[in-house]
């Protein structure tokens, strides 16, 4: 490269599996939130089982690790992404800890009234285990990365075009 030609700028990254798990995370976050919030206000806290409180718990910190995931990949964070991808997880394992907590012996039964919908709000469930890869996959993709970590190229000229002077 010869010494007086600028720089090549490199091409944008596409963000759509950024904003494609950024836009799910909060779908998801919706969802998940939705559970414990009914079931505080109907109940509250001090009325439910230690094991309800748990699962319930599980589902919240599902809920705010997404929105605050969502919210930094829409501002171009690199940790809303990984955010992202722990709220995944714990989406996932709010469903499985409530079936091993509240249903041990029955976890056959459990799955299978969720996914045939006989079940209260078994539609969170069903968002936490058929959504949850789904942000974490799009989360953990490399365009996702790569789009979260690019920075603009500054021009070596000032904006009006005209070149600095070196005195």
């Amino acid at each position: 490269m010869p010494p007086d030609s600028a720089p090549v700028p490199q091409r944008r990254p596409s963000g759509v599996s950024a904003i494609l798990a950024g836009l799910l995370g909060l779908v998801l976050c919706g969802t998940l939130g939705y559970l414990p919030v009914k079931e505080f206000i109907a109940y509250g806290i001090a009325d439910l089982p230690e094991k309800a409180n748990i699962v319930l718990g599980l589902y919240l910190g599902a809920a705010l690790l997404l929105l605050i995931g969502t919210l930094l990949t829409f501002f171009r964070v690199l940790a809303g992404a990984v955010l992202l991808m722990l709220g995944a997880l714990v989406s996932i394992a709010a469903v499985l800890t409530e079936a091993m907590l509240l249903a041990p012996d029955q976890l056959a039964e459990f799955f299978r009234y969720v996914f045939r919908f006989q079940m209260d709000d078994a539609f969170v469930r069903v968002a936490g285990i058929a959504g949850g890869p789904l942000v974490f996959v799009l989360a953990a993709l490399p365009p996702t990365f790569r789009y979260l970590r690019y920075e603009a190229v500054q021009s070596p000229y000032p904006s009006a075009g005209y070149p600095r002077q070196s005195w």
